[in-house]
């Protein structure tokens, strides 16, 4: 039986090409104890450029997620960009779910690239790994960055209405669409102004190459994420940290990016980009890039460029504090 046509499929040849071409090969780590690990990695690594690390989200994998960044960062660094257990080509047959335990398998990958120092850039789920790996690996991340990444969020913030989703059910429902109607309504909550026309046959393209394949796995990736999860039990990280965050965000709630910023206190700083959702990445590409760059590549990183900075203050709680926020 002949293969339907399917523009995700060419969409990722695409991305594909631009990742290779960027200077990135296709490496596949076998970690021994039923994990396999799938790492996009420098063709050729320079010991005089930093090495840096991106983390992607439940959006699809590492390249879907990094396609637009990638390209701009290569000049200067070298970079990684891993596919977390059961995305891309990544899976274990072990039943650990926790973040802890994804931070252990991409830190094992890195090792075996011969990496004994970078910056991590985590994006949603991913800032979660990127956090434990910052906790678990502090000799080895020297720089952190979190953009739109609820690591500061309590199982109890559902009862208050923070989110879109009642509970847990009603999240992994959303964020591991497995319709055409679902990944309307996911991609409603990440863009800020997602496209008004987008086909059905696109959509149910997308699930069925992206979303199908160990759904029950990422469900239990989330639960264990969320499942009595508490502030008050996060460590606190003390390596310099960027916080990016688009200021429409409705997966993460701009409230927890306040929240980060206050529990790590002066070691962090957190910029806060206009008119952007949670793809910030993608929707403020060109400023995303420009911040990323600034803080990671200068010894003492200069007040960042923003449409909204509060790099220098965190006045969250306050009635006037969106007010005391310029454009640029």
């Amino acid at each position: 039986m002949t293969r339907r046509f399917s523009i995700v499929r060419l969409q990722d040849r695409y991305f594909r090409s631009t990742f290779v071409k960027s200077g990135l090969r296709s490496t596949v780590t076998d970690l021994g104890d039923g994990t396999v690990m799938h790492c996009w990695a420098p063709k050729v690594r320079k010991e005089s450029k930093p090495n840096l690390l991106l983390i992607h989200g439940f959006g699809a994998n590492g390249m879907w997620q990094w396609f637009a960044l990638v390209p701009r960062v290569t000049s200067y660094f070298n970079v990684y960009v891993p596919d977390l257990l059961f995305f891309g080509g990544s899976f274990t047959t072990r039943p650990e779910r926790s973040e802890s335990f994804q931070a252990e398998c991409v830190m094992r990958v890195m090792e075996a690239n011969s990496v004994r120092e970078m910056s991590v850039v985590g994006l949603s789920y991913g800032g979660y790994v990127a956090y434990s790996m910052a906790v678990q690996y502090a000799e080895v991340v020297k720089r952190v960055v979190i953009c739109c990444s609820g690591v500061c969020v309590e199982e109890n913030d559902f009862r208050k209405a923070m989110f879109k989703a009642a509970d847990l059910d009603g999240a992994a429902d959303i964020l591991l669409p497995q319709t055409a109607e679902k990944l309307r309504e996911l991609l409603s909550f990440t863009i800020y102004k997602p496209p008004k026309f987008m086909p059905t046959c696109f959509l149910n393209d997308f699930i069925d190459v992206m979303c199908r394949q160990y759904a029950e796995e990422k469900r239990e990736l989330l639960y264990a994420l969320l499942k009595d999860r508490k502030i008050s039990e996060i460590p606190k990280i003390t390596q310099p940290t960027l916080i990016i965050w688009g200021d429409q965000d409705q997966v993460f709630p701009l409230e927890l990016a306040h929240r980060l910023k206050r529990h790590l206190g002066d070691t962090a700083q957190l910029v806060v980009i206009k008119d952007a959702g949670h793809s910030v990445h993608v929707e403020r590409a060109k400023e995303f890039y420009r911040n990323l760059k600034a803080f990671l590549l200068n010894s003492h990183p200069p007040p960042l460029t923003h449409s909204h900075s509060l790099a220098s203050q965190d006045n969250y709680g306050n009635t006037g504090s969106q007010n005391s926020e310029s454009r640029t």
